[in-house]
């Protein structure tokens, strides 16, 4: 029996019969639409007083019935035949309207969602007349046409700048409506020489779009709940953005929502997803990112509903992770780290991946695909965890020869992007890579440095390393993977607490970072507090950092500023710790 979808509630069961004939009319493959049927759905509508919508393949035949308005019968994208930017779907929609009007807003954009080859929207009088043997059969007073065109002002606008989080810059999609036509004239139109000129202008369009086709372009989705501050807000999404860019997409905009609590379906409400597919159809968006993690089934549903590919905030820092891991250690953790990700994600992938779904061929032992890949995945994990943990003891042996030849231990930590690694070669002479990203280093660099002793005055060797940067919530799949990483802060005599103060966020950054220190399973060394590009904050901001913290030290290691007074501080630091210890 075919389906029906959409409101069916007061309908008789002669009523049903006559939506489920529709699935056996077929329409000539070049044709839009022809009078009978036309007239056929009208008359069922009439009868059951409720818009009705047929979905036709190119094929000319019926596919998808639903009773209510183009917006509420719509075909999710995921079950759309062919789906994309550059193309139409293959289905049009002959939909019936009660009232004599153009195809309304949310008609037209359930036409953009799902990128229907065409609209028909069939106005009826709600009367009829009767036929001859009884019955009622619609009449259809007028008939609009309405299809996709190409929108040629779209541009590719790269990231950060674009990202203007404050500011709506939804663009509508853009369509043609033709003016009332009888059924004559609507079954005139040629379907293959409308869908074919509209595709090829797509095509084209996203030709000049894919300028660059290895960068994802990417729609950043960021939900403001009750708990946070609009600043706390608006620093998350420029963050997300900034990770966007170093992982390598796009951003083509921001969407944003205010709601008390995340909706525990789609995180975002309803409308909003529609928004959001509309937008990455508008945009050609092929990634959607979302300022928070997810959990499996929300990117299953949102995914169905949008019709692309969605991920969390922690899939992008993963992401980076695996393209800046250049030691064997690092890409250990980083593939440790994806996989204690991905694992507890294998769940309510559906049945298509079971043996056991019953039939001739699945029954019988066996198991299904889903536990095969959690049974590998759990070994792999195992097996990594162990090399994590021979590292660890690697690490150990390491820090216990220097600390048996007594050279003592420091450590730079701080949030991702404040210049560790800029400050260790400006100290050290060092070449450790620097990038005005985030996590532009994952591997722990450990170099001599000599200082005054804080006592005597005279020259005294230590060891600093550069540690991975932190950034607030850090996924505990990294805390898990990266501890052999983080041992080197639990286990240095001291911390050079490095801050950015020409970041609008600095005070929160310097909040994450001890909130991650107070995470360890050992307490760390007393920490010196400096900050950092003091070159490029303004006065007021330096003021209210010297008021708030005045033990810290003010540099900037680009510009080799304020290093001298670093070095002394840093030898009072490195005595107290040994005399405290």
């Amino acid at each position: 029996m075919e389906t029906i979808f959409g409101n069916l509630q007061g309908l008789k069961s002669s009523q049903l019969k006559q939506l489920q004939r529709l699935y056996h009319q077929r329409i000539p493959g070049d044709r839009i639409t022809t009078p009978e049927f036309s007239q056929r759905l009208a008359a069922i509508s009439t009868e059951v007083n409720q818009p009705v919508c047929a979905y036709i393949n190119r094929r000319g035949q019926v596919i998808r019935v639903g009773v209510g308005t183009p917006r509420q019968t719509q075909i999710p994208p995921m079950e759309l035949p062919r789906y994309g930017a550059e193309r139409l779907s293959g289905i049009r929609c002959i939909a019936t309207h009660l009232k004599p009007e153009p195809p309304n807003e949310a008609a037209l954009t359930a036409m953009a969602l799902q990128r229907l080859d065409a609209l028909v929207v069939l106005n009826i009088t709600g009367t009829g007349f009767t036929r001859r043997g009884g019955g009622a059969t619609g009449y259809v007073k007028e008939a609009y046409l309405a299809h996709l065109t190409p929108q040629e002002s779209r541009t590719l606008i790269t990231s950060p700048a674009a990202l203007k989080v404050g500011e709506s810059q939804i663009q509508s999609p853009s369509w043609s409506i033709s003016p009332p036509l009888d059924l004559d004239n609507l079954a005139d139109q040629d379907l293959v020489d409308l869908v074919e000129n509209l595709e090829a202008e797509f095509q084209r369009e996203f030709i000049a779009q894919e300028v660059d086709a290895d960068h994802d372009r990417v729609l950043i989705v960021g939900l403001m709940t009750s708990e946070m501050t609009p600043l706390q807000f608006q620093d998350n999404l420029l963050e997300l953005a900034r990770l966007v860019d170093t992982a390598g997409g796009d951003v083509l905009q921001t969407i944003q929502q205010k709601r008390s609590r995340i909706h525990p379906q789609t995180v975002v409400g309803e409308g909003k997803v529609q928004e959001i597919a509309l937008t990455a159809q508008t945009l050609g968006v092929n990634l959607v990112v979302f300022d928070r993690d997810l959990s499996p089934s929300q990117v299953r549903n949102l995914e169905m509903q949008i019709g692309i590919r969605v991920v969390d905030r922690t899939e992008v820092i993963l992401d980076i992770f695996a393209q800046r891991a250049q030691s064997r250690a690092g890409k250990l953790q980083v593939e440790l780290a994806q996989l204690e990700y991905m694992q507890p994600r294998l769940a309510g992938r559906g049945r298509t991946m079971s043996r056991l779904g019953g039939g001739i061929g699945t029954r019988g032992p066996g198991e299904t695909k889903l536990e095969t890949e959690r049974r590998a995945i759990g070994q792999r994990i195992s097996r990594l965890q162990k090399e994590v943990t021979q590292l660890q003891a690697h690490r150990s042996r390491l820090r216990q020869r220097r600390q048996h030849r007594e050279v003592p231990s420091v450590a730079l930590v701080g949030y991702t992007n404040a210049g560790k690694s800029t400050l260790l070669n400006a100290l050290t002479n060092a070449e450790v890579y620097t990038a005005d990203q985030l996590f532009a280093t994952l591997d722990p660099t450990t170099r001599r440095l000599v200082i005054p002793h804080g006592e005597t005055n005279e020259h005294q060797e230590i060891l600093i390393t550069d540690t991975v940067g932190f950034i607030h919530e850090l996924p505990a799949s990294l805390m898990d993977a990266f501890r052999a990483t983080l041992e080197e802060v639990t286990e240095a005599d001291a911390l050079l607490h490095l801050v950015d103060l020409s970041h609008p966020a600095w005070l929160r950054h310097i909040r994450s970072v001890r909130e991650i220190l107070a995470q360890m399973p050992i307490t760390p060394g007393p920490a010196l507090v400096i900050f950092n590009k003091i070159d490029q904050a303004d006065s007021e901001t330096l003021a209210l950092a010297r008021e708030e913290f005045p033990l810290a030290v003010f540099i900037s290691a680009s510009q080799r500023l304020g290093l001298e007074t670093l070095r002394h501080r840093l030898a009072q630091l490195i005595q107290y710790a040994v005399d405290c210890g």
